[in-house]
């Protein structure tokens, strides 16, 4: 698994939530960071997200986008390719990676998850949020309504 230096590590797309050590983070569980959206907005904060995360110097195949409703264009252009093309730039690694939440459990690991919870079925929600807990290396960023967020989490974030 390819992991970036501990310092690019914390790289913080907004001040939403304190930051916690790097230490802390890397060595347990990833750091969480919320930024409040409407399910309508959860999409744009998440495209911000990353464009921070890539303007901080975090590489492009670090990250990868969920999404609990719509797909996120760049999905369903890829996937109007076919699967098998659509995941091969997946097992690529080399950019950032958009997937639906009902195919992130296909999904491998990477060191920034970006959840945009912009809708859909509550579990679909209920079960993208924990599956993106374990697919995040160091920063899980999770975009939507803090109280549904929580709710699913189980935690203030």
């Amino acid at each position: 698994m390819q992991r970036t230096s501990r310092d690019v590590a914390v790289a913080k797309p907004g001040p939403s939530v304190p930051a916690a050590p790097a230490a802390v983070t890397a060595a347990a569980n990833p750091q969480i960071q919320l930024i409040p959206a409407s399910a309508e907005g959860a999409l744009d904060a998440a495209e911000e997200a990353v464009d921070l995360l890539l303007d901080s110097g975090r590489a492009p195949g670090d990250v990868l986008v969920i999404t609990t409703g719509e797909q996120h264009p760049w999905a369903a252009h890829e996937l109007s390719f076919g699967e098998a093309s659509y995941w091969a730039q997946h097992d690529a690694g080399d950019d950032v990676f958009y997937t639906d939440a009902s195919a992130a459990g296909r999904a491998a690991s990477r060191p920034v998850v970006v959840v945009a919870v912009n809708g859909g079925p509550d579990p679909a929600a209920a079960s993208a949020l924990p599956l993106a807990l374990t697919r995040a290396g160091a920063l899980l960023i999770v975009c939507g309504d803090p109280q549904q967020i929580n709710s699913v989490l189980g935690a203030s974030v």
